[in-house]
């Protein structure tokens, strides 16, 4: 799927490195995507059960009582494989593993595309809505 479909399909998605701090990226992305009707949730322990102007946050993506389809990751390279891990534990299956710019890992993107998730890597959610 092209990131367009992905993002005219899929509408709920899990922030997973989530502030409140509006000065940070997974911030101002999150809420911009919240603006443009996606359900999203927040992934930071530090944040669990704050519900930060309409995003509620958690400890763990398997705490998340829904059933999201876009993994958003906004933290370091070397994160991203024990996210992905984490996301096949889930008794669902995501449909995209997304990784913002700057954030590479083989290992993870291997995982995920041969246990059939979309893997969008090193390019920014918010970007690549706004050519919609």
């Amino acid at each position: 799927m092209t990131t367009k479909e992905i993002l005219e399909k899929y509408k709920k998605i899990a922030v997973i490195g989530f502030s409140d701090n509006p000065a940070r990226d997974s911030n101002k992305i999150a809420f911009y995507m919240l603006r443009n009707g996606y359900t999203v949730y927040g992934v930071n322990p530090k944040l669990e059960g704050k519900n930060i102007d309409g995003i509620q946050c958690y400890k763990y993506i398997a705490g998340i009582p829904d059933k999201v389809e876009i993994i958003d990751i906004f933290r370091v390279s070397i994160a991203v494989l024990p996210i992905v891990q984490d996301v096949l534990k889930l008794n669902y299956k995501p449909k995209v593993i997304w990784t913002q710019f700057g954030i590479f890992n083989v290992e993870a993107k291997q995982l995920a595309l041969e246990s059939g998730f979309e893997y969008i890597e090193n390019k920014c959610i918010l970007v690549e809505h706004s050519k919609l």
